[in-house]
Order: structure tokens, then C-alpha cells, then sequence
């Protein structure tokens, strides 16, 4: 990522107010699939508003993102909330940031990079369940940004698929790899 996209993300995130916990937009009214302890990856995070609410659901978290400021303001947030979250600077422009972890639960919202895929996948544990949200063509216009249509089951073919849509310029994808 060029600096001045990374200059850019702090000054929309320096310039938020304060946030709250949401779950990924994908599990709302599926929070049930959620395990109530275990590993989770936040991929992308922003300012931690996922990576708090899976910490606050009893999961020990790791959050990514390029944004110093998305990560501080993350880390204020879980502090708000008494929970703790391990915070990682990366840009995921350059890959992912690879410890050979395996993990219970991997979250990626609204961050788009198909290269990238792979990785999510392979960063699943047995019966590990993943959560992606992407902006997508179907339902509104397309560019670089959105994903094409049946992009995310493509891309996870061989996981078991909990739920998936496509609509209104979004596209959701939760599925579980085989224990």
C-alpha cells in the first residue's frame, strides 16, 4: 500500500468518533455459529469494532490492519470494554502476515484482495468457521473494488457453506472448513 493510502486510512479513522462492538455484518442473526471460545484472526480491522465484540463473546483475538490510527483506536476500545485484543501493523498489500497459526474464527470485512484468499483459508483451523463480506457487482455497479458474481464460493469451493448472498452491492460468505 502507498504511504499516501495508508495517510489516508489514519485520517479517516483519526477523524471517526468513537466507535462501538458490532459483529460482522455476515453473522448478524447468525451469532449462533459462533464458538464461545477459541482463536480469532480480524483481518483488515479498521478501528476493532468486530475484533472487541469477538473478544467480548470470549475469543482470543488478533486484529490486523494497516491504520496506526484504526489499531489505537481498536485498542481504546477494547480498553472501554476490559477485554484484550493483540493489535498487528501490517499492510496486507505486501500478503499476509504469516505465524502458521491456525485459528477457530477468521473475519475479513469489506477488504477485497482475491490474492489473498488462499491465506484466509489456510489461516482456518479444523472446523473453523469464516466470515467475509466484500462489496460486490450484483446489485450495483462494478470496479476494482467489487467482487464479481459467485466470487467468494469460488474462491472457498470445499468449505462447508453456512450461509451466502449476493445483493445490493454486497456479497457474504460464512462457511466452515471439515474438522
Amino acid at each position: 500500500m502507498a504511504a499516501s493510502d495508508r495517510e489516508r486510512w489514519d485520517a479517516r479513522h483519526t477523524a471517526a468518533g468513537a466507535g462501538s462492538p458490532l459483529p460482522p455484518d455476515a453473522l448478524r442473526g447468525r451469532t449462533d455459529l459462533l464458538p464461545s471460545s477459541g482463536r480469532a484472526l480480524d483481518v483488515a480491522c479498521g478501528r476493532g469494532a468486530v475484533a472487541v465484540w469477538l473478544a467480548m463473546r470470549g475469543l482470543d483475538v488478533v486484529a490486523v490492519d494497516v491504520s496506526p490510527a484504526g489499531l489505537a483506536a481498536g485498542a481504546g476500545l477494547a480498553a472501554a470494554h476490559d477485554v484484550r485484543v493483540r493489535w498487528v501493523e501490517a499492510d496486507l498489500d505486501a500478503g499476509f502476515p504469516r505465524d502458521d497459526d491456525r485459528y477457530d474464527v477468521v473475519v475479513c470485512q469489506r477488504f477485497r484482495d482475491p490474492a489473498l484468499y488462499p491465506a484466509l483459508r489456510a489461516a482456518l483451523a479444523p472446523g473453523g468457521l469464516l466470515v467475509v463480506t466484500v462489496l460486490s457487482e450484483v446489485g450495483d455497479a462494478g470496479g476494482p473494488f467489487r467482487a464479481v458474481p459467485g466470487e467468494l464460493t469460488a474462491a472457498f469451493a470445499g468449505l462447508e457453506v453456512l450461509a451466502h448472498g449476493e445483493g445490493n452491492g454486497e456479497a457474504h460468505l460464512v462457511a466452515r472448513l471439515s474438522a
